[in-house]
């Protein structure tokens, strides 16, 4: 499995007991959608390995208590924590023009309804009161937080996100 083709699911985060059992992070909006999985790629060695699940069980704020086929022992399992764990894309619904997963939009243009042309998106800041996008426009940073009304459209075949800032907001960064 390609990483590029992958989208990040969380890490896994703890022991969960000596018989091999791993608590997962599950680094995404609603971790209930992913109650079913029967396998998941960890990334080892800067490869993707498919790890097929026995047993799942959520345990709340984004938590899952997992059994894989062939980890047996608190050895065998220590060996996993903190790799990330991945899943591919095409496990992801698709979404509206108005909506976007926060990997996907990375090196995206964003285009302002007042300003214009902004910059490129440098990364999601998944702050949980305060999401922003991360705009980098030559050597500026513009920070705009994820409000609602913010996102206008996603383009994707054009890789292009526009966005309605608060006034002057844009403008503060770049031109002061």
């Amino acid at each position: 499995m390609d990483k590029a083709n992958c989208f990040n699911l969380g890490h896994v985060a703890k022991l969960h007991g000596y018989k091999g059992e791993v608590s997962l992070f599950f680094d995404v909006t609603d971790p209930n959608r992913y109650k079913q999985l029967d396998a998941v790629f960890i990334e080892i060695n800067q490869n993707l390995t498919p790890f097929f699940i026995e047993k799942i069980q959520l345990s709340g704020k984004g938590f899952a208590r997992v059994k894989f086929e062939g980890i047996d022992s608190e050895q065998d399992a220590r060996a996993l924590l903190q790799k990330q764990l991945f899943l591919p894309d095409s496990l992801l619904p698709e979404l509206d023009d108005q909506h976007f997963y926060d990997h996907e939009v990375i090196g995206f243009e964003v285009m302002d309804s007042q300003y214009g042309k902004v910059g490129q998106i440098a990364q999601v800041i998944d702050n949980a009161v305060n999401p922003l996008l991360q705009i980098m426009s030559g050597e500026k940073e513009v920070l705009l937080p994820l409000i609602e009304g913010l996102v206008q459209r996603v383009d994707r075949t054009n890789r292009t996100l526009y966005v309605t800032a608060p006034a002057g907001l844009i403008a503060l960064y770049l031109e002061g």
